[in-house]
Formats: structure tokens, C-alpha cells, sequence
């Protein structure tokens, strides 16, 4: 009778540590250790490519997750965004907006800028497209640097170990 409160108070025992570490675990949530494995500096160009306003703030704000995701995670973010073709015409401030709700998300937009500007990510924005989409460079958000070509950027930054990610 011993030998059997015995073995039932240690297999009671061996579940109660086994749904320990498992709560564990699950509590820690998932993670990208394997991808990241000897990983130090996280090279990324956000290549941003919308042909409507209301998608950028959603993606910007992704980016900034990813950034401290990466942070979180022990690995040195190195971020450039890139806007180029449409996505150049919601980048200049809410008082270029056409109306009140294109306004609100333009300012959404400069907002998640310099908060992701804050954090050492650097902006650009192509002038073939701010040419092409009669945008004044000047009223680019003054957190984005205005380029001669994205294209050439891309080329540049990838020659450079960073990983294109494309947002079309």
C-alpha cells in the first residue's frame, strides 16, 4: 500500500513538473531563435510600394513590432524605408490631404515616421516617383530623405547584406 501512495505521489510528482515546463514554455511564447541563431545586426530594406493611404499606418507600425522584435530578441536592427511609385503622395502631412479623412491618415503616417525615425530607422522616398506623381520634394516629411532612385537605393542596400522586403 506504501509502494503504490509512493508511486502515485511520483508520477503526480512527474506530471505536475512536465505541465510546469510546458506552461512555462507556452507563457514565453513563440520565437525566431532559429532563424536567428548567430545573428547580430538585422539588415532590412522596407521596400514600400501602396497604392492607398489607409494600408501605410498598418505597415508602419509592423515594421516598428519588428524592430522591437528583433531588439527584444538580442539582434541590432539596421532598417531602411524605402517609398516609391503611389506610395510617395501620403508621405507629405496632413496639410496636403485632399479632405479630412485623407488628413487623418496622412497624419497617422507622420506620426508612425517619427516615432520609427526615434527608434534609428532611416526613410527614404524616390524623386523619379514624386516627379512622376507631381509631389513637391519639399514637402516630403522632413524625416525622409528624398533620393535620386529607389531602384539604385535597392541595388545599393542590397549590394550592402541588407534583405529587400517588399510592400506592394
Amino acid at each position: 500500500m506504501k509502494t503504490a501512495r509512493s508511486l502515485t505521489l511520483s508520477s503526480l510528482a512527474l506530471i505536475l513538473s512536465v505541465l510546469m515546463m510546458a506552461a512555462t514554455a507556452f507563457a514565453q511564447g513563440p520565437d525566431d531563435s532559429d532563424a536567428l541563431k548567430d545573428v547580430t545586426s538585422g539588415k532590412a530594406l522596407f521596400d514600400i510600394n501602396l497604392g492607398k493611404a489607409e494600408s501605410v499606418p498598418l505597415y508602419l507600425q509592423v515594421i516598428g513590432m519588428t524592430h522591437q522584435g528583433l531588439v527584444k530578441q538580442g539582434v541590432t536592427p539596421e532598417f531602411v524605408v524605402a517609398f516609391r511609385g503611389p506610395s510617395v503622395q501620403f508621405i507629405t502631412g496632413k496639410a496636403h490631404a485632399k479632405d479630412s479623412n485623407q488628413a487623418v491618415v496622412f497624419e497617422q503616417i507622420a506620426a508612425k515616421v517619427r516615432e520609427l525615425k526615434a527608434m534609428g530607422v532611416t526613410f527614404e522616398a524616390c524623386a523619379i516617383a514624386t516627379g512622376l506623381f507631381q509631389i513637391n520634394n519639399s514637402a516630403v516629411l522632413p524625416e525622409i530623405k528624398v533620393v535620386g532612385n529607389t531602384f539604385i537605393s535597392l541595388i545599393g542596400y542590397q549590394a550592402k547584406g541588407y534583405g529587400t522586403i517588399p510592400i506592394m
